[in-house]
């Protein structure tokens, strides 16, 4: 099979727009003047109207200019999921700079090397997220070198108040400020191991809000839509799906961080019509008692987004069972590029499928020697698309890794079927290679998540005498239920090879993963061989 694409350039599956409309009706300054009153912000903070956020945009761009901000220049936002977030985009936006963003739960030595890597000019902060800061400022050498604007009830601990930088500014747009609405990220991926690297988007600041109108007329955004942040800010699905909704004019929840109640009750109260989700949320939603559940409308939801992760297939019919029918629609993708879709009809057709190439992609699966595999044969998956602007920053090894002939891996294995639909079998650099046999992590995780007793589960390698590699499971529990190590080997080996079964179970409270879902899995590789030590070769058995 050669590669996969859409021919139609106009319309995608389901009669999806595939190209913006070129619609008029975009951006903050259409909304701020036909309809001020409507609410472009919701969040514990405060309510933004769109009269609010355009003129608060405005002035946190002649902020910025006046700190020195330029276009190209980097603004780092070290935020929980605050309406300044959102403020700082639409500001950026209008001077042709752009954000990095940087993780609340992160580090001193992980902060300080994004700020050095990201040449960051000026960073905004939470007052509660100080000492991290602080740390951080000071590991990079950067204490007394960059603007710091701090956000918070309380007096800034050092730097300048946010609050005070926007009053003293004009709230009119400068003549010469770009559209704005766009979304100029520099992202790091979170690489399995080493340093994370930054992606770079060659994107002109005139016609970035195409970008995020494409994405909305994709998904059919309008005004009348309500979007639930459910993911933090911080990562490019979360923001990226925000700003789209902005652009059209709807309404954006804001979630301080994922409590499953709390967005149920978000969905009724505030009538939700749209959100992005990953697994993760899905297991802890599915965790809420069914009869809690019961007491929440969900009835106004048309469009679940969800990525990040596999997903297993029973969570994702229980899920699909939980919100209104056709609702649950999943994406593939990375921070660098989306690749696929699947809509609920396709999925029920095709479970476990990631499904067909987004609108001007195309994909192929290439073996180790960059051959075209036939249906069902495992390999890397390769796409390709016009809007491939992007390489890795400082890194021109990793950009060697990902690029073949235009076309572009992010280093996951998988195959096509008959049909052209994708199915993911896990990362290369997760393969456990075990007595000379592949085994891949995911498939044997989908199967430990069959058990009822199991809420969730990883798999990974770790070094032994004899096998190269022994497969070992982390595995955490539903509440109030309890399983012993061999009970749970022994349910393995009924549905897989035994090669591919774990040969030890760890249990523990709580798998770490990072807030899209995905599992820190060299942090736990490390922690696991920790916990075991040096333990005698394994039973092949």
């Amino acid at each position: 099979m050669g590669s996969v694409g859409y021919g139609d350039v106009s319309r995608g599956p389901s009669g999806w727009q595939k190209e913006p409309t070129g619609r008029q009706e975009l951006g903050l300054r259409y909304h701020a003047r036909v309809r001020p009153d409507a609410v472009a912000i919701e969040s514990p903070w405060r309510r933004l109207n769109y009269a609010d956020l355009y003129r608060r945009a405005n002035q946190l761009a002649h902020a910025f200019r006046s700190a020195g901000i330029r276009q190209g220049d980097t603004i780092a936002l070290v935020l929980h999921n605050r309406p300044e977030w959102l403020e700082a985009m639409q500001a950026v936006g209008k001077l042709g700079a752009r954000v990095v963003p940087v993780g609340y739960r992160a580090k001193a030595p992980e902060i300080a090397y994004l700020l050095r890597d990201a040449d960051a000019r000026l960073i905004i902060a939470e007052n509660a997220l100080q000492e991290e800061l602080d740390a951080a400022l000071t590991a990079a050498g950067l204490a007394n070198a960059i603007t710091l604007w701090v956000v918070g009830e309380e007096p800034p601990w050092r730097g300048e108040s946010y609050e005070e930088q926007i009053a003293a500014q004009p709230d009119h747009e400068a003549e010469d400020f770009f559209p704005g609405g766009g979304f100029d990220v520099l992202v790091y991926t979170s690489g399995t191991t080493g340093r994370p690297k930054g992606v770079e988007r060659v994107i002109d600041p005139a016609q970035s809000p195409r970008q995020l109108a494409a994405v909305a007329d994709m998904w059919q955004l309008t005004q009348n839509d309500v979007h639930l942040v459910c993911g933090p800010l911080y990562h490019t699905a979360p923001a990226s799906y925000a700003q789209a909704h902005l652009l059209v004019g709807a309404s954006v929840v804001l979630l301080p961080r994922f409590d499953a109640v709390a967005a149920l009750e978000a969905i009724a109260r505030y009538r939700v019509t749209t959100t992005f989700m990953v697994p993760t949320h899905f297991v802890r939603l599915l965790q809420v008692p069914e009869e809690t559940r019961q007491q929440y409308d969900l009835s106004s939801i048309r469009l679940v987004l969800h990525a990040a992760a596999p997903c297993p297939i029973e969570v994702k019919r229980s899920i699909m069972e939980l919100f209104p029918p056709h609702s649950v629609v999943e994406f593939y993708g990375a921070s660098e590029t989306g690749f696929t879709r699947v809509t609920a009809e396709e999925w029920l057709k095709k479970p476990g499928s990631v499904g067909k190439p987004w609108p001007g992609h195309e994909l192929r699966i290439l073996d180790e020697e960059g051959r075209e595999c036939a249906p069902g044969e495992v390999g890397l998956v390769y796409v390709r698309s016009p809007q491939m602007n992007f390489a890795y920053r400082h890194a021109p090894e990793k950009n060697t890794q990902a690029f073949r002939d235009g076309w572009f891996t992010a280093g996951d294995l998988g195959y096509l079927d008959e049909d052209g639909y994708l199915f993911l079998v896990d990362r290369r650099t997760d393969l456990i290679l075990s007595g000379g046999a592949n085994v891949y992590p995911a498939e044997v995780e989908q199967t430990l998540l069959l058990h009822p007793s199991v809420a969730d589960a990883a798999v990974v390698g770790v070094p032994d005498k004899d096998l190269g590699r022994r497969v070992v499971a982390v595995v955490e529990l539903r509440p109030e239920h309890s399983l012993s190590e061999c009970e749970l080997i022994e349910f393995a080996r009924s549905r897989l090879a035994h090669y591919k079964c774990p040969r030890q179970v760890i249990f523990v409270a709580e798998l770490p993963r990072e807030p899209t879902g995905k599992i820190r899995r060299h942090e736990l590789a490390s922690w696991v061989c920790q916990e075991l030590g040096a333990l005698p070769s394994s039973n092949s058995g």
